[in-house]
């Protein structure tokens, strides 16, 4: 018997109560509608707020106008790409409102890449212009020259915060000095274009289902960064999708009029970009904007001046939070969805989260390439899963073999996906695309996974993080889940090293909670839950685990 045979969808039974197989019609013809539409549905709710700082939805399409008309001003044509290189900052939104409803395509850079990346990325994509936040303009500055780029607009951090903004400059620029000095001749700044804006006229976009919305770039995890395509029909049904699954958040408790939502993970990732920016929209949401999760002390005191009810994040930000004593005192009472993606969420850490907020972690599972969730767990479970879920409506998943054949049900395989939310292709790679693309119209994902009777799916890992010892395939999430069970394991991170007797080995990278923790405790306890050939030849101690501005952990880092 195979798993994911179309007619046989064996995870609809285990779907919440009256949640449709399948997604209807698209409400709206582009993203660009939808944000419309929420302007007016929505006018007087807070959207956005950031360092103290509120935006309405119409103060958004206010904003978004002039800057739309602004781009509209520079002679760019339809389809032209923009790229947007900001944290979570109140310019993030509008600028991504404006490029859209100006009828251009979205290229979403990650703030602190490297002058290398960035221009990779500028270049891979076309880009004719770029809105950029002035504390990494210096990167830009560094590569502009060799890039397709023609205009530059540059955003300082208190452009949209009113008379706190001179302040919030003069600290960025003169006390923290996260300005370096840039240069970038012709460039205009953020406030300049919509004063600019204000006096033209904006042309909305006849932005159709088949155009391009966003180029979202692959992390670069493993080698060369790569835009996926996701077209405005993409990203709407993933949209359509969540919002199906989102009802039996709200079983055991009703929905708030304004669902309030934690934007912790930057609006340039496509988690956020989905789940907190156009399903957030959808809703009508108030998004909190933190534009820096890493700053803990900081994220928690803003944490505390609201009553949130959804909460996004990952694994390795539960785990800090649950490690702050002042997160361990905040009032839970509201939070009603917490959501985990981006990696595996941990048991351990599941359990405390649950332990503390009396949330249950609603884990799921997607990527850039399927706009990107794929599957999801009831939102109105019990308990913690340990699983991705299941496919969400319209989604098929089949664990397929080497030879792209259905494994039997409960047998590891690559985890491929098929669905509307799937991208058209890679940006201008028709090679790569074809690497990934199956001839039934599947995307391999390259994680390996498990699928039990009732449609769950569990991940054992990407494959090209698996480890062979012995002929024994080790999942490194699996070791490195049992070693943060150890009270004295901040984190953990598992890669493989030669030898010359099993092949490979494990090696097994330690945050210390317990600064006593030795080599011989860690070797310890991992013989007390793992059989012989999972359990760490080499410990190794670190301050601290190389990870993407996310948050994932770059197990490539390590083993370079």
């Amino acid at each position: 018997m195979t798993n994911t045979a179309a007619a046989d969808r064996i995870w609809l039974p285990s779907y919440p109560p009256n949640t449709p197989a399948d997604i209807t019609p698209l409400a709206h013809a582009s993203v660009a509608a939808l944000i419309e539409d929420s302007f007016k549905r929505f006018a007087d709710r807070p959207a956005y707020s950031c360092m103290g700082k509120t935006i309405t939805y119409s103060q958004m399409e206010k904003l978004s106008t002039s800057l739309g008309a602004w781009l509209q001003s520079l002679g760019l044509e339809k389809g032209d790409r923009v790229a947007l290189m900001m944290p979570n900052v109140l310019q993030m939104p509008v600028a991504m409102a404006a490029v859209l409803r100006a009828g251009y395509t979205v290229v979403n850079v990650n703030p602190l890449y490297t002058p290398r990346e960035l221009e990779h990325q500028l270049k891979d994509s076309g880009a004719k212009a770029i809105i950029i936040l002035e504390n990494f303009a210096i990167t830009l500055q560094q590569v502009i020259a060799r890039t397709g780029v023609k205009h530059v607009c540059v955003a300082t951090m208190g452009d949209l915060l009113g008379l706190k903004g001179h302040l919030v400059n003069f600290v960025v620029r003169k006390v923290k000095k996260l300005v370096p000095a840039w240069s970038l001749p012709g460039h205009v700044g953020f406030k300049a274009a919509l004063q600019a804006g204000q006096g033209k006229q904006f042309r909305p976009a006849d932005s159709k289902p088949t155009d391009v919305a966003f180029l979202q770039y692959t992390g670069g995890t493993t080698g060369v960064s790569k835009g996926a395509t996701l077209l405005h029909s993409n990203v709407l049904s993933n949209a359509a999708q969540n919002d199906l699954w989102l009802p039996a958040a709200f079983i055991k408790k009703p929905k708030p009029d304004t669902l309030v939502f934690v934007c912790a993970l930057p609006l340039y990732h496509i988690f956020a970009l989905t789940v907190n920016a156009l399903m957030g929209m959808a809703q009508g949401a108030h998004n909190i904007l933190i534009p820096n999760p890493r700053d803990i002390p900081g994220f928690v005191k803003e944490l505390g001046k609201y009553e949130f009810n959804v909460f996004p994040g990952l694994n390795t930000l539960f785990n800090a939070l649950l490690n702050n004593d002042d997160f361990q005192k905040l009032d839970f009472k509201s939070l009603q969805l917490t959501l985990g993606g981006g990696m595996a969420v941990q048991r351990p850490v599941a359990d405390r989260w649950q332990e503390l907020t009396g949330c249950v972690i609603a884990e799921g599972y997607g990527l850039s390439e399927t706009s990107p969730v794929a599957t999801a767990n009831r939102f109105d479970a019990d308990r913690f899963s340990g699983t991705i879920g299941l496919p969400l409506p319209s989604t098929y998943i089949d664990i397929r073999d080497e030879d792209g054949k259905a494994v039997t049900l409960g047998e590891v395989g690559e985890i491929c996906i098929k669905g509307p939310q799937v991208m058209a292709g890679y940006w201008n790679r028709p090679d790569e695309t074809e690497k990934v693309m199956t001839a039934d119209g599947y995307f391999r994902s390259g994680d390996m996974g498990i699928m039990d009777e009732a449609g769950f799916t569990k991940i054992v890992d990407r494959k090209k993080d698996m480890i062979l010892v012995s002929g024994f395939n080790v999942y490194p999430n699996e070791i490195e889940e049992f070693a943060v069970s150890h009270p004295g394991i901040l984190e953990a991170a598992a890669i493989a090293v030669p030898d010359e007797h099993s092949g490979e080995a494990v090696k097994l990278f330690i945050v210390r909670k317990d600064a006593s923790l030795t080599e011989a405790d860690v070797k310890a306890h991992c013989a007390t839950g793992l059989t012989n050939y999972k359990r760490p030849k080499v410990v190794v101690f670190k301050d601290e685990l190389p990870k993407t501005n996310v948050g994932k952990i770059l197990r490539r880092e390590l083993r370079d």
